[in-house]
Order: structure tokens, then sequence, then C-alpha cells
């Protein structure tokens, strides 16, 4: 089979979501990451603002990577969902994202939305990379 499903131990368990935090396309060598965000292992939102919230899904989107042997240096296209206008939350969001991406600028693509999947959070990351190349 040429789709492999990645599910860190550290974050929560989709399965009865029927979902995965990422799908690779082994034949391709790309992987597709579910919007990261910041719950814990019991689906618990764990941070109250948008600074600490970007943060954690962050951190989140970089475990994902990691298990699917990628990086940071492997995105290909980046995009950001974030409770209401986007506008509002750029001068808090941009900056840790930039932290997270360092040099890698992929294409990026921000969304201001009315809701996300549960009522606290204020944003959401998803993802599309490539696997590194040391893992070919």
């Amino acid at each position: 089979m040429s789709i492999r499903n990645i599910n860190p131990a550290a974050l929560y368990d989709g399965a009865a979501s029927g979902l995965s935090h990422a799908r690779v396309d082994t034949l391709n060598g790309l992987v597709f990451v579910s919007g990261q965000v910041d719950w814990n292992t019991d689906f618990g939102v764990v941070h109250e603002s948008i600074e600490e919230q970007t943060e954690a899904a962050s951190k989140n989107l970089l475990t994902v990577l990691g298990e699917a042997s990628s990086s940071v240096d492997d995105l290909l296209q980046l995009r950001v969902y974030v409770r209401g206008e986007l506008s509002d939350h750029m001068e808090a969001v941009v900056p840790i994202l930039v932290k997270y991406l360092g040099r890698a600028r992929p294409a990026l693509t921000g969304v201001g939305v009315a809701s996300l999947a549960s009522p606290d959070l204020l944003i959401e990351i998803e993802a599309i990379a490539r696997v590194s190349a040391a893992a070919l």
C-alpha cells in the first residue's frame, strides 16, 4: 500500500472521528497534515490566547512532520484558519509562524472563519509537505 497514516502518541487520538494527523503518500513522497490545534490528548483546549494556541498548534505540526519523516524545511503549503477577522490577529500570529517556519517560506494562505472544531479554539494550522530527501 502506498498510503501511511501518521498518529503521534503525544497527540490526541483521532481514530474515533475517522481521522489521522497526517497521511503520507509514499509513492509520491507527499505528506498531508490535518489541521493542528491546541488540544491535549483528551480533546481539551489547553491555552486561552491566540498566541499560546498558535505556539501549541505549531509545535503539534512539527511533531506530525517529524513522525512523517518530514520537517519544516519540507513544507510546501500551509493553511492557517483563525476564528474571526484574520486581520485582527495578524500582528499576534505572524511572528510566531515566522519563528517556527524559519527560512522555509511555504506557500501560505490565511483564512478567517466563524468556527473551528471546538468553541474555545482560535487557530488551526494544516499543511502539505514532502518527505525529507534523507528519508527516501
